[in-house]
């Protein structure tokens, strides 16, 4: 199937908005440029053999992309961003079985740097064609809060304009979206320049998610 490059993944995603059958068919999406170099597409999910049923999802994480161990490994957050954000719910009191995790991009975008496949930041063109992906999930978990990781999920779905560092951790609100918490990615705090630092931005994203705990068990 050819690329249709700068356009959308719209006719890639099925009338039926179960979840199973959105993950098969994102497979076949051509809707930019992005799979012809990625493994493979990576679906949203929640932690394995937990429900996916409407309604029963708390929370939507939403991050960036894939990375380069979820595109091998086909399933979101299971490389070293996983692990940390999997720590931080368990510091903050968030049951990972509630929360369903997924990006705003299904496929790695990268550039070679010897043998090493590094992240590249996804365009606008590109965040823009998989946006029917992540419609068609929201309509799916009907999450109570979105929690959006990183500025690239956030400004995704609050406008460009939006900084997480100035506005973390408030509830937002947008039209015909659920409740939206902004906080930091986990890679950016991997990518924290000190130690000092690190452990100020883990507290800060800690704390961020102890507000989206509350907010949904209010």
């Amino acid at each position: 199937m050819p690329v249709i490059a700068g356009e959308s993944a719209a006719p890639f995603v099925p009338a039926d908005r179960s979840l199973p059958v959105l993950r098969e068919a994102v497979q076949q999406c051509r809707g930019c440029e992005l799979y012809l170099t990625a493994t493979q597409a990576v679906f949203g999910e929640v932690e394995s053999g937990n429900t996916e049923e409407p309604g029963q999802i708390s929370i939507m994480m939403i991050g960036e992309q894939p990375g380069d161990s979820e595109d091998k490994a086909g399933r979101p957050f299971v490389g070293p961003a996983g692990k940390l954000l999997d720590q931080a719910l368990v510091e903050a009191g968030i049951d990972r079985a509630k929360v369903y995790v997924t990006n705003t991009v299904k496929h790695f975008k990268w550039e070679p740097r010897g043998k090493i496949r590094l992240h590249k930041k996804p365009g606008a063109k590109e965040i823009r064609a998989c946006r029917p992906w992540l419609e068609a999930e929201l309509e799916a978990v009907q999450p109570r809060l979105i929690v959006c990781l990183g500025a690239t999920a956030a400004q995704g779905l609050l406008g460009a304009n939006f900084k997480v560092t100035q506005s973390h951790g408030e509830v937002q609100r947008s039209l015909m979206l659920p409740p939206i918490i902004a906080t930091l990615h986990p890679s950016a705090i991997l990518r924290a320049l000190t130690e000092e630092d690190r452990e100020s931005q883990m507290a800060m994203f800690i704390e961020d998610l102890k507000g989206a705990a509350k907010f949904v068990t209010a």
